[in-house]
C-alpha cells in the first residue's frame, strides 16, 4: 500500500484536481498527516458492525490519505429501510461505511456536525438480483471541509441508485466511482446542489460499464446563489465488451447571482459500437417569466426565487424508485430552503 508521505501531490493539470486542488481540502499542511478522530456513526434502524479497516484502492491522493487516517470500518446490515447519522466535531474526523446488499434496502445517511474537516469513505456491492437505494444528505457546518470518496460495484441483474443532497460545508470535494460488473446491472445517480454564500462544491463522477446490457443514468442539478461555485464532471466509460449499453448523463445549472459560477463537464469514452450513450449540459439564469408570474400572485422576489429553486432541486430526485429515500431527500431540502428564506 502506498504511503501518503511517499505519494506525489497532484498538480492542477490532473483532471480530478483541476478545480479543487488537494492542498485546499487537506486538513493541515499538505506534507503532513495530522491526527484524525473517528466520526460518531449511529443508527436506530440498522445493525452497524465495526471491523478492521480494509484499505481503499490507492488510485488517487485522497484515497491514499484516508487509508492513513481511517482505523475502522462500519459495516451496514443492508435490509429494510431507515436512517444512519454521522456526526463530527473538533478539528478533523473521518468515517468509512461499507454496504453489502443481497436483498433490498433503502438507506439515508445524514452528515452533520461542526468539524473543521470531515473525511467520508463509502464502499459497497449490490449483489446479484438485489436492490439498494442510498441517499446522502450533507448538512455539515458552513465552515466545514468535506472530502468524500465512493467506490461501488453493481453485479448481475442488480439495481443500485444513489442520491446526494449537498447543502452544507464550506468546501466540498466528492469523488464518486461506480462499476457495473454484471450483465443487466442498472445504476441511477442523482445529485442536487444548493450553492449559497461562498460554498464551493466539486462533484467528480466516474461510471464504468464493464459488461453488456447494462444501464446508467446521471443527473446533477445545481442552483448557485451569492458567490458560490459548483463543479460537475462526469467520466463515462463503456468497455469494448459492454455491447448494448444504455447510458446518459445530464448537468443542469441555475445561476441566481452574477457572482455565482457553475462548471459542467460531461465526458464519454465509448469503446463498444452497439450502445446508446448521451450527454448534455446547460447553464442559465432564472426564468424571468416564471419570476414575474409568481410575483404577480403576491409573492416577494425572494419568496418567488426560493419557490423556483425548490422546484428545480426537488426535480433532481423524482427518478428515485425508493419512496423512503426520495421523500427523505425532498423533505430535508424543503426544510433547508425554508430556513434560508426565514434567515
Amino acid at each position: 500500500m502506498t504511503s501518503y508521505l511517499d505519494a506525489t501531490v497532484p498538480s492542477r493539470s490532473e483532471h480530478l484536481w483541476r478545480y479543487t486542488p488537494w492542498s485546499r481540502v487537506h486538513p493541515g499542511k499538505v506534507d503532513s498527516v495530522p491526527e484524525v478522530d473517528a466520526a460518531v456513526v449511529k443508527s436506530d434502524d440498522f445493525e452497524l458492525t465495526k471491523s478492521t479497516f480494509a484499505s481503499l484502492p490507492s488510485t488517487d491522493i485522497a484515497r491514499i490519505f484516508l487509508n492513513e487516517v481511517l482505523q475502522e470500518t462500519n459495516v451496514v446490515s443492508c435490509e429494510g429501510q431507515g436512517h444512519i447519522h454521522i456526526h463530527g466535531g473538533g478539528h478533523a474526523v473521518a468515517a468509512h461505511l461499507h454496504f453489502s446488499c443481497s436483498t433490498a434496502a433503502s438507506i439515508v445517511v445524514h452528515l452533520h456536525g461542526e468539524a473543521d474537516w470531515f473525511g467520508l469513505a463509502l464502499t459497497g456491492e449490490t449483489k446479484t438480483n438485489s436492490q439498494l437505494s442510498v441517499g446522502i444528505i450533507n448538512e455539515l457546518s458552513s465552515e466545514s471541509v468535506l472530502v468524500r470518496i465512493d467506490d461501488w460495484k453493481v453485479e448481475r441483474d442488480a439495481r443500485f441508485e444513489i442520491a446526494t443532497l449537498s447543502m452544507g460545508g464550506h468546501r466540498n470535494k466528492s469523488d464518486i466511482r461506480s462499476e457495473l460488473v454484471g450483465t443487466n446491472a442498472s445504476l441511477k445517480q442523482f445529485i442536487a446542489v444548493h450553492g449559497h454564500g461562498k460554498r464551493h462544491d466539486d462533484h467528480h463522477i466516474e461510471i464504468h460499464h464493464k459488461q453488456p446490457h447494462t444501464t446508467s443514468h446521471l443527473l446533477l442539478n445545481a442552483a448557485c446563489d451569492d458567490r458560490s461555485h459548483s463543479i460537475g464532471t462526469g467520466a463515462l466509460t463503456i468497455d469494448d465488451v459492454a455491447q448494448h449499453t444504455d447510458a446518459e448523463q445530464v448537468f443542469r445549472n441555475l445561476l441566481l447571482s452574477p457572482s455565482s459560477r457553475a462548471e459542467a463537464i460531461p465526458e464519454l469514452e465509448v469503446l463498444a459500437n452497439e450502445v446508446a450513450a448521451a450527454h448534455g449540459a446547460a447553464s442559465a439564469p432564472i426564468n424571468q417569466d416564471q419570476l414575474h408570474y409568481l410575483m404577480s400572485r403576491g409573492l416577494s422576489k425572494h419568496e418567488a426565487t426560493s419557490m423556483i429553486v425548490e422546484g428545480f432541486l426537488v426535480d433532481s430526485f423524482t427518478g428515485l424508485e425508493s419512496d423512503h429515500v426520495r421523500e427523505s431527500m425532498q423533505t430535508r431540502l424543503t426544510v433547508h430552503l425554508e430556513c434560508q428564506l426565514i434567515g
